[in-house]
């Protein structure tokens, strides 16, 4: 498998973190963009890839749904292995960020960075997406939306969780984390903040 990679921030920077697309956006969305260039500002070196389905749009210009599950954590797998890094962290926007979570113990990575978890599926809170998310032994941190539709503060406030989980809660923001009656960015701003502490830690 041939990985093509966005990077931004210093190569040789002693911590890396790998961050994978949501399910609809590409590695170059805008949320992407201005939350990776955020991070790198910070010393960070970070890089970004896509999961075969969306690179295939990309060469096609064809829309095509999400890979199978075994196929987007296979390729977790190989991006990782193919990376360098005194202290690799990995994570993602939505799916990207779900997939790594699956993955993350496995991998014996630094730690985990979820932007907006896709707890559920927008109004079926019943089918929930957390079981390994009970046992993650892997230092994480998931930055959510009070008021995601795929997980707000209230649904969560009921999960059992492991305790290696921390929060970051964009008030009234919503799965792009961006808040309600705020400027765009600023929940994205917010995010870059919250990463590049944890980063730090």
């Amino acid at each position: 498998m041939s990985i093509a990679f966005l990077s931004d921030g210093p190569a040789d920077a002693s911590t890396t973190l790998i961050l994978a697309h949501g399910a609809g956006g590409a590695m170059d969305a805008e949320f992407m963009n201005v939350v990776c260039a955020g991070i790198a500002a910070a010393g960070v070196h970070v890089l970004r890839f896509e999961f075969p389905y969306m690179a295939q749009r990309r060469a096609t210009g064809k829309t095509r749904p999400p890979d199978r599950e075994p196929i987007l954590l296979d390729t977790w797998r190989e991006v990782v292995r193919s990376v360098e890094s005194a202290r690799l962290f990995i994570g993602g926007k939505s799916m990207g960020g779900r997939m790594a979570s699956m993955v993350a113990d496995e991998l014996e990575v630094a730690g985990l960075i979820c932007l907006g978890y896709p707890f559920h599926p927008p109004g079926k809170p019943e089918k929930l997406r957390t079981v390994h998310l009970e046992g993650l032994r892997t230092r994480t941190l998931i930055v959510q939306g009070a008021n995601d539709a795929f997980g707000t503060r209230e649904d969560i406030a009921g999960y059992s969780l492991s305790p290696q989980i921390a929060f970051h809660w964009i008030e009234r923001g919503n799965h792009d984390l961006r808040a309600a009656g705020q400027p765009k960015r600023q929940g994205w701003d917010e995010a870059v903040a919250a990463a590049v502490a944890f980063l730090r830690r």
